[in-house]
């Protein structure tokens, strides 16, 4: 089981992250996994630095494979552009970009360019469109043609790496995890309940996905008190209680924390666990084993970082084995 610590950009600055990501390595954390904003999804949250510029620093400043997010559909980023950024990445810092996880992507971060947002069916077919050409490029093919939805002219990358990352699906649902297995080299999800999970899981094989790798994005909420983390969970991730289609719809930061004003603090109970001590979440991490996830990359959703990763270094990390 490989344990990462997931880097978030909506509620950090990057300049902050870059120090925590520092002290994940020192504290015994294996990789990274960052996300892709360009807003939070609460004002609360008051952050959303560039997530590829970062992503130099941080490979600069640790020795730790990462794992990203990326968004190809052609809004933010033309699935071109987007080759360029995570080949010149890899060729720069070898065998350190382990994978890229395509998603389908949320009004909340794309619709900034004035693109439009359609449904869920046209941004899948996007996403496929545009996975196809970041993995003709990274393969080192010129491409060119009109797809549904992108023109390309002759485009080819000139600096490549000599070992390419994998290109994971990001999933949320059963029917995504299906479709994703079809075409992507792995899976990455967010921690539910065990036998979601597995449903997840098990779509995804069935679609394609059969032996390949699975990675998890696990949210809890650490502090002193279950009192303190539920309290910190409320302010910072309350998100995470909103309907599903909001999380791909909202548009802004403000109609996310309108769409949650009515949470109340024990209702976080539910969708992200309140951790205090090194037992709760090494359960939670041999669950996530016990569904087939060979990674596990754990987000603190509460502020206190260093006093996060502190715990981890010594309540949890030295008894994985």
């Amino acid at each position: 089981m490989l344990i990462g610590y997931h880097a978030s950009h909506e509620q950090f600055a990057p300049s902050d992250l870059l120090d925590f990501v520092q002290e994940a390595e020192a504290c015994g954390f294996q990789a990274i996994m960052t996300s892709d904003h360009i807003a939070p999804w609460s004002l609360r949250q008051g952050n959303s630095g560039n997530n590829w510029a970062w992503l130099g620093a941080a490979m600069a400043k640790t020795s730790l494979p990462i794992g990203s997010l990326a968004i190809p559909g052609g809004w933010r980023y033309h699935p071109v552009v987007l080759a360029h950024l995570i080949a010149t990445l890899a060729q720069m810092f070898p065998q350190r970009l382990r994978w890229i996880a395509l998603g389908s992507g949320e009004a909340l971060n794309e619709h900034v360019v004035g693109g439009g947002w359609p449904e869920k069916g046209e941004r899948n077919k996007r996403l496929l469109e545009g996975a196809d050409i970041i993995r003709a490029l990274l393969n080192g093919d010129e491409v060119t043609g009109a797809a549904s939805h992108f023109d390309v002219d002759q485009a080819k990358l000139w600096s490549l790496p000599e070992k390419l990352p994998l290109l994971f699906g990001a999933a949320l649902t059963g029917e995504t995890a299906e479709w994703t297995g079809s075409w992507a080299d792995g899976l990455v999800t967010v921690r539910k309940p065990a036998q979601e999970l597995r449903t997840i899981v098990e779509r995804f094989r069935a679609g394609g996905g059969n032996g390949k790798p699975l990675a998890l994005q696990l949210q809890v909420s650490w502090a002193a008190t279950k009192e303190d983390a539920r309290l910190a969970a409320w302010d910072q991730w309350r998100n995470a209680a909103a309907p599903p289609a909001s999380l791909s719809n909202l548009r802004l930061p403000q109609d996310f924390d309108a769409a949650t004003s009515d949470v109340k603090p024990e209702a976080i109970d539910d969708v992200i666990p309140l951790i205090t001590d090194g037992e709760e979440l090494l359960g939670l991490i041999s669950e996530a084993a016990s569904c087939g996830f060979e990674e596990v990359f754990i987000h603190n959703v509460s502020r206190d970082q260093s006093g996060f990763l502190r715990f981890m270094g010594r309540a949890v990390i030295p008894f994985l084995a």
